[in-house]
């Protein structure tokens, strides 16, 4: 069988330009990170199937890469579907390997725990631009606090690391599932049908309210009750400030609705009082989350230049006790790795304050003595901060020091024999 040197489609290999700007970007988002309080774990590549199989992860949960069991466990004789071959899973994101992780160490972690978690995640998915099928994911998430503190928190942190890698004007876009939910009760919908719904309402963006309509006239809904959920939102694009329109219109008496609107302004007057970067942090209706385990805040960060969102999260408070039979509040945010990248590449981000490059090419008859002059000089370049290569000169000395130009070196000596 032939080799190949191309990577697994929807993997790539990575350069060192761009590897560069990986290694850097992962410092500065563990240490603004770490300025938060946020505390950097591991955990493993791989997960129990049941774990990543239990009804939490959406549409992920389909795009499992699956781990066949070995050895003796491998019975392929008796086993009657693939399932029965299968004992793991590469993770599809960082939220189920970190509630498992909380679980079985909570005695051993402060009460609130601010986790930190830098590491690569597998989909089967569709590539395309800035979307891969091994990718990084930058997951903050805080366990045991109820309050908005923690979703104030999360925001301040992700909109202050996107400043410091320069960008500014984006959005990020927040709602809670409560509110949600308040307003398709509100409208006539049956409870059972929530989630159907807000598919469907999770695809406004694309298709308008038209196509909403559409669909939800198609899946067998009262035409009453799809005008009046519409008009919902239609009053709310239309009032300057969307949060009090739908609190009118909901009422005090809809505990639900009204408890959710005064999260949501606690945390955008937290969160706005505090900002470091110019951003824009606005009430979405329509923002969904495909994440069946969310249960309260929700919220998506938005760059120009990219179709879909660069980072998003919320509150997911029942999950921890899907392990340990215990309810524990959580809440997290995730952001796109790979897709602040794609901008930054194609923006032709340099990273700053990059030590500066001298290339030393040595003739080949250099030697011994003065071989080692040239290694002591380099080492001592070094301990003064610059980053120094030493190198045979090669044949082509042209092509050589156009290379190393390109590669950063703004110094590049030649050194000779005497």
């Amino acid at each position: 069988m032939a080799l190949t040197k191309t990577p697994v489609t929807g993997m790539k290999d990575i350069m060192p330009d761009e590897m560069e700007i990986r290694d850097y970007l992962i410092s500065l988002i563990k240490e603004t990170y770490k300025s938060f309080g946020f505390t950097p774990i591991e955990t493993p590549a791989m997960e129990s199937i049941q774990n990543l199989t239990a009804k939490q992860g959406g549409d992920n949960e389909k795009l499992i890469f699956k781990v066949m069991k070995r050895g003796e466990k491998l019975n392929l004789g008796k086993a009657q579907t693939a399932d029965d071959l299968v004992d793991a899973g590469m993770r599809y994101d960082l939220t189920v390997p970190l509630v498992r992780f909380y679980s079985n160490h909570a005695n051993d972690l402060p009460k609130p725990f601010k986790a930190l978690q830098v590491g690569p995640v597998w989909r089967a998915d569709r590539p395309q631009r800035g979307r891969f099928r091994q990718f990084y994911q930058c997951d903050i998430d805080i366990l045991g606090e109820a309050s908005n503190i923690a979703e104030t928190e999360l925001l301040l942190a992700t909109t202050t690391v996107l400043g410091k890698i320069g960008f500014e004007g984006f959005k990020v876009h927040i709602n809670d599932r409560r509110l949600l939910k308040a307003m398709a009760s509100y409208a006539g919908f049956a409870d059972e049908d929530h989630d159907a719904v807000f598919i469907t309402l999770d695809k406004m963006d694309k298709i308008g309210a038209d196509g909403v309509r559409a669909e939800l006239s198609e899946n067998g809904y009262d035409a009453a009750v799809i005008e009046k959920y519409l008009a919902l939102f239609e009053a709310m694009n239309g009032a300057d400030d969307r949060l009090a329109k739908v609190a009118e219109i909901l009422g005090e008496e809809n505990e639900k609705g009204a408890a959710a609107v005064r999260n949501l302004k606690e945390i955008t007057a937290g969160v706005e009082a505090c900002l470091s970067v110019p951003c824009e942090l606005m009430l979405d209706p329509t923002l969904v989350r495909g994440m069946s385990y969310y249960t309260g805040t929700i919220f998506e960060v938005e760059i120009a230049g990219l179709a879909s969102s660069c980072g998003g999260g919320g509150r997911y408070d029942e999950m921890v006790g899907k392990f340990t039979n215990m309810q524990t509040p959580a809440v997290g945010i995730s952001l796109g790795f790979e897709r602040l990248i794609t901008i930054l590449l194609e923006q032709g981000f340099r990273v700053p304050g990059a030590a500066e490059k001298t290339a030393i090419l040595v003739d080949k008859k250099v030697a011994g003595e003065a071989l080692t002059a040239v290694l002591k000089e380099a080492a001592d370049l070094r301990a003064g901060g610059r980053t120094v290569l030493v190198a045979k000169m090669a044949k082509n000395k042209k092509f050589q020091k156009e290379q190393l130009a390109a590669d950063g070196y703004e110094e590049i000596r030649e050194v000779y024999a005497d």
